[in-house]
């Protein structure tokens, strides 16, 4: 009898301990869970800089050219990128290589696009300086192209200095945008990707991280700062 209520006492506390890693693993993570003062002030080893600190740096050298990417470095582009998916592949990024896409994106669709606060600073900064201004993209080009006066209009360039869009395209293994940065001599080149990095550090040009607003449809998101280059704060938007 004796062996038979030891059995069962260990089988209930056996039970019990189960039943309490259950209980731990599956309770909710708490609802204020708090921060420490050290996670806080944890940050990344980033080379930050401003606009005001970037345009101290060039001062006293005299006229260069300089090249910004387009799609969420001076324009939050995602609108017509969202709509183009839903319409040629759903779920899917194959309507990047559909040329009806391009022709639809290129010709129109950047009327939903949103100029970046960050982007109309750099700008007005370049064109005050006197600056050649080109913009560098990886989108396919098309035959016919509205681009270049939207961004006209957006960044309220005058016509006597603007050039039209550089469309790069995109090639499997390689990096399209650099003999265009070599071709123009680009000596700053803006952009959120790391493609638009390594192009300027390709060619000795200074290359400056835009950051990518966090709802882009353009995911994952690149890791800024990734390769030393400074990073522009605030600029997600």
């Amino acid at each position: 009898m004796r062996k038979i209520t030891l059995a069962f006492s260990a089988a209930c506390l056996l039970l019990g301990l189960n039943h309490s890693v259950v209980a731990k693993e599956s309770a909710p993570a708490p609802l204020n869970p708090g921060v420490t003062v050290a996670q806080l002030a944890q940050q990344a080893p980033v080379h930050w800089v401003s606009v005001a600190q970037i345009e101290n740096s060039l001062l006293g050298r005299p006229p260069i050219a300089v090249g910004f990417d387009i799609d969420d470095t001076v324009l939050f582009s995602s609108p017509g990128f969202y709509r183009g998916q839903k319409e040629y592949s759903p779920g899917k990024q194959d309507y990047l290589k559909n040329p009806e896409f391009w022709e639809k994106m290129n010709n129109g669709w950047d009327e939903f696009s949103m100029p970046k606060e960050v982007a109309k600073q750099l700008i007005t900064l370049h064109l005050k300086r006197g600056d050649s201004i080109y913009f560098v993209t990886g989108r396919s080009q098309t035959k016919t192209e509205t681009v270049t006066k939207t961004l006209q209009n957006d960044f309220l360039i005058p016509q006597s200095a603007v050039n039209p869009v550089i469309f790069a395209g995109d090639k499997e293994g390689q990096n399209t945008k650099t003999q265009w940065l070599k071709d123009k001599q680009i000596k700053i080149f803006y952009g959120d990707s790391d493609n638009d990095i390594t192009a300027a550090q390709d060619m000795g040009a200074r290359g400056i991280r835009v950051l990518r607003a966090s709802n882009s449809s353009y995911q994952p998101l690149p890791k800024a700062g990734a390769f030393g280059e400074e990073v522009i704060v605030n600029s997600e938007y």
